[in-house]
């Protein structure tokens, strides 16, 4: 399956259409009112996934709860109840599950979901997040794609859901900003030699590197090239000269 075409019209939610005002009150990044915004926008929704201890993909980007939220913690060591019931910081509801948010949406935007590797070396070992993923996917009918850093998460929904359109998300993979990874590591997604074996359809990758070689290589042979994270119209504008869509935030396109 190839990357819907409806995910080109050029502009993609960062975690949703989030902000939070001078008050402390708004749209926290990843909440139900940042896609309902995104929503009424009639813009794509870019959200990312962790896993709760009892298997449900939830709609959250980082592995720890203290920046985002009222509780302190790893999100995988929560139930997917007690994470729902975790206020989100500037908001006034909890951590939604990806049924929940596909639910809402009802097809009427695309969908561009980030599953986050569990691995901590973007290793093999993955699986049950990708599956918590595909089983809340399980009968959808709208746009919506799947991608992860890790080529052994996007292989399973390969395996397991080839009707769902897959790509990678990547980057220069410079080690100030990846320190975690070995060297090795690094070197190996830097060069995005998975992308054809996993039969991607296209590449989110970082915005300030589209000028890297492979980059160019890949959308001569036909990939679409999206982008992450875009902040102003003027960024916009330079990453359009590559990109065939933007996931932007802090601004209105």
């Amino acid at each position: 399956m190839t990357l819907p075409a409806a995910f080109l019209k050029g502009h993609i939610a960062h975690r949703g259409l989030h902000g939070i005002g001078a008050d402390g009150v708004g749209r926290p990044e990843n909440s139900m009112a940042a896609f309902r915004a995104a929503v009424d926008l009639g813009v794509a929704i870019e959200l990312d996934l962790q896993p709760s201890s009892d298997g449900h993909a939830m709609v959250f980007h980082d592995y720890d709860l203290a920046r985002l939220t009222v509780r302190d913690g790893k999100v995988g060591s929560f139930t997917a109840k007690a994470l729902s019931q975790t206020g989100l910081r500037g908001g006034d509801a909890g951590i939604p599950t990806l049924e929940a948010v596909i639910e809402m949406i009802a097809g009427r935007v695309p969908v561009l979901i980030e599953v986050k590797d569990q691995d901590g070396q973007m290793g093999p070992d993955v699986g049950p997040l990708e599956a918590a993923a595909m089983a809340a996917l399980d009968g959808y009918v709208g746009d919506v794609a799947v991608m992860s850093f890790n080529p052994h998460s996007v292989a399973c929904f390969q395996r397991d859901a080839p009707h769902l359109s897959r790509g990678l998300v990547t980057s220069a993979f410079d080690a100030d900003h990846w320190p975690e990874l070995t060297e090795s590591t690094r070197d190996h997604l830097a060069a995005i030699p998975d992308f054809d074996r996993l039969g991607c359809d296209f590449i989110s990758h970082q915005a300030d590197a589209l000028n890297m070689p492979r980059v160019s290589e890949l959308k001569r042979a036909g990939a679409a090239i999206l982008c992450w994270t875009i902040r102003s119209p003027a960024q916009e504008a330079e990453a359009r000269k590559i990109a065939d869509a933007v996931t932007f935030e802090g601004y209105l396109p």
